[in-house]
């Protein structure tokens, strides 16, 4: 890949990528707050200013290796918002909620993605200039909400789906499940070096995101 594909890869991916960890995250501390948990709001992490949620990592160098290998479709990861489990008005039910928050806000982000999508189809063609890359960032953000959307619901604790999972089991089976946490990282780095992780979530996000890609450009 050359460097002026690069850097228009990043002119169409950065605005979607950064949304969408962004506003995952903030999710869950926005309904950890509503729920009885002010951690993120007394932190300063109830915000949409990006750099108080960067990761140098997740947020920056995973998606840029992504985006020059060639991948099909990106991933990327923002600081997690702090929750204090223990201050929420029901732990072991509000864990739940506050867990789905994030997925909750991909599969929002994206549906308007999809609705702007077929905005941006009728658009005149005066207006190439605004709605043809408007048009491929409404794709990319709705690639990478589905990506986070999906690869959240594993059921793999520190991911959001193994938190709901520890939520909804009986005590012992969650207290097993839970004692995974630890060590969740680390299988997940490993399923990703043997391709099983992709091989599972990589057909879900490319039939999920072509349907709503295709829906939007069928109206």
């Amino acid at each position: 890949m050359n460097i002026d594909a690069i850097m228009q890869g990043i002119s169409i991916w950065a605005l979607p990528v950064l949304f969408a960890i962004v506003l995952h995250e903030v999710a869950h501390g926005w309904v950890a707050d509503r729920l009885g948990d002010n951690t993120a709001r007394f932190m300063g992490r109830l915000t949409l200013n990006p750099l108080k949620h960067i990761d140098p990592i997740g947020t920056i160098l995973i998606p840029v290796i992504l985006l020059v290998s060639g991948s099909p479709f990106l991933f990327g990861y923002a600081k997690p918002v702090p929750v204090n489990f223990g201050k929420l008005n029901n732990p072991k039910r509000d864990m739940i909620w506050v867990a789905l928050a994030g997925p909750v806000m991909n599969l929002i982000l994206a549906l308007l993605s999809t609705a702007l999508l077929a905005v941006t189809v009728h658009m005149p063609a005066s207006l190439s200039w605004v709605s043809e890359p408007l048009a491929l960032m409404c794709q990319a953000s709705i690639i990478i909400n589905m990506v986070l959307l999906i690869f959240n619901l594993l059921p793999l604790p520190p991911l959001d789906g193994g938190r709901v999972a520890v939520g909804l089991l009986p005590g012992p089976i969650a207290y097993q499940l839970s004692r995974i946490e630890p060590f969740g990282f680390l299988i997940i780095v490993l399923l990703l070096v043997f391709g099983l992780l992709q091989s599972v979530i990589g057909p879900l996000v490319m039939d999920s995101a072509g349907f709503l890609i295709n829906l939007a450009l069928s109206l």
